[in-house]
Formats: structure tokens, C-alpha cells, sequence
């Protein structure tokens, strides 16, 4: 028997709650049916680009119908071994072939988003090397948008680099922005200033724990003064947040993190006190 959520959080929020499809040892399908009663979206973790790995088309049918019967919406995760600023003009090409025949075939689905990442991947951090590889990055997207894809739809996550290395490029094809605030603890980057900077242009924050260097983790592994940070930016959100994490216990652990700090609306119960001063 798999744990189930004890209740909805549908509508609960300000903003809508959402997490992986990877919460049960299972498939899509599977953990889709599990979690849409209780969620009100799906982040379809796509992250390997063998065809092997992606859904069916069978199983994007079912996704859709699952979609409808619950009331339930979708991002979607791209591939993450694909590099659109690979110097090898043959991953580039593969990188984007790749990209537009995983959006023709979840088109169906209308994911509000689909999160991209833009690896850095040079050996060294040399201003030529960041160049040629802000180069390739242009001309890869570049393609895809002149074959008809909108920039909008496509989120640029938040890497181990600063999100400023690629603002022209976000800018020049109206791109939005994936927060990922977990990366931005990790790594040692203010999750605020970058949340201030680019929130108009931020349809989705990907939210998870951070402790002793590792990432992905329940939201109360937080230490004070970051959880005092996730509160301030959450405040400030009403577009999806995907609790990113990849077990059941993390999840629920998560969801709790959110009630006990107040964003539950009145038809789920609310945490009395929503101070972190009371952190405990």
C-alpha cells in the first residue's frame, strides 16, 4: 500500500502547490492518479532524453484525461542531458531536436511552463569561454523560436552560475525565468535579490530543503534564517510553486512546512502561529 495525502490542498494557497511526478517508486501515470486529488499541479519530470524514457503517447492520453477528471494542470522538466551551449555543433543540433519533440508531444497537455536548463559546462570561468558559450546559447535559441516556438513558455531554472550570465538572452527572446531557490541556498546566491529582480517574468518557483550541502530535501531541513527567506518570497508569489522533491515523507514534511507558516487558506487548517520566530 502506498501513503496517500490525509487531505486536499487544492486551492489552498495564494499561490498554486504542486510536486514531481517522481513521489512514488512508479510511472507517470501512477503518480499522477495518486496525487491529483490532492495537489493542484503536476511537474512531469522528463529528465532523460532517451526515447525509452519519455511517456507514451498512450500515456500522455491518460495524463490528459487525468488532467480533466481533477482539475489538474502541468509543467514540464525537460531533459536534463542536453546542452542547447555545447560547443559540439552535433549536440546543439541534438539539444534542440530534442526540446521540440518533447513540447509536440505533451502539446496536448498545455503546460503552463516547461523548464529549461542552460548548463555551464566549460572547465573554467574565463570571460572568452562564458562568451562563446552566451554565443551558442543565442543561436540554439534563436532556432527554436524561429521555428515558431513562444520564448514564454519556456522557463530558464536557476543553475550553479548567476542568472545574469544569460539576462540578455532572456530578455532578447522574452524568456521566463524558473526560480529554483534550493540551487540558489546551495550554491550561495541570494534567493531574494534574485527573486526580486526577476519575479514579473517567474511563472514557477521550485522549492526544497537545503541542508549540510545536499538539496531536494524536505522544506523543514531548512535552517532559520533560509526558511525566514522561502516565508518573505512566498508572500510575494501567486504563480505555481513545485514542492521538488522525490519521496512521500519529503512531500508531506513540505506541505506541513507551508501550514505551519500560514499560507493555508481557511478551508485547510491553518497553522495558530506563523512567526519564525517561532521556528523551531
Amino acid at each position: 500500500m502506498h501513503p496517500t495525502l490525509p487531505k486536499s490542498y487544492k486551492d489552498a494557497f495564494s499561490f498554486k502547490v504542486g510536486t514531481t511526478s517522481f513521489i512514488y517508486p512508479e510511472g507517470y501515470v501512477q503518480n499522477v492518479k495518486r496525487l491529483a486529488p490532492y495537489l493542484d499541479e503536476i511537474e512531469l519530470l522528463l529528465f532523460e532524453s532517451a526515447p525509452e524514457s519519455l511517456p507514451s503517447t498512450h500515456e500522455v492520453k491518460q495524463l490528459f484525461n487525468l488532467s480533466k477528471e481533477f482539475d489538474l494542470t502541468y509543467n514540464i522538466h525537460l531533459p536534463i542531458d542536453i546542452s542547447l551551449g555545447a560547443p559540439e555543433p552535433s549536440i546543439r543540433h541534438f539539444a534542440l531536436e530534442t526540446v521540440k519533440q518533447v513540447m509536440d508531444l505533451t502539446a496536448t497537455l498545455s503546460p503552463g511552463t516547461y523548464t529549461l536548463h542552460l548548463p555551464y559546462e566549460e572547465a573554467g570561468f574565463d570571460n572568452e569561454q562564458i562568451k562563446r558559450w552566451r554565443d551558442h546559447l543565442n543561436t540554439s535559441i534563436n532556432k527554436l523560436v524561429s521555428a515558431g516556438i513562444n520564448g514564454e513558455i519556456i522557463s530558464i531554472e536557476t543553475l550553479d552560475y548567476p542568472l545574469d550570465w544569460v539576462e540578455e538572452i532572456l530578455m532578447d527572446f522574452n524568456l521566463s525565468v524558473c526560480i529554483d531557490v534550493g540551487h540558489l541556498i546551495l550554491c550561495g546566491f541570494d534567493p531574494e535579490t534574485v527573486f526580486n529582480k526577476y519575479k514579473k517574468r517567474t511563472p514557477i518557483l521550485h522549492l526544497h530543503g537545503v541542508d549540510n550541502h545536499k538539496d531536494h530535501l524536505p522544506l523543514d531541513r531548512l535552517t532559520k534564517e533560509d526558511a525566514e527567506t522561502v516565508i518573505k518570497i512566498l508572500k510575494q508569489f501567486e504563480g505555481v510553486v513545485s514542492l521538488e522533491v522525490f519521496s512521500f515523507d519529503h512531500l508531506k514534511a513540505s506541505l506541513n512546512f507551508l501550514e505551519k507558516y500560514g499560507f493555508c487558506n481557511t478551508d485547510v487548517t491553518k497553522s495558530n502561529n506563523d512567526s519564525i520566530a517561532n521556528w523551531e
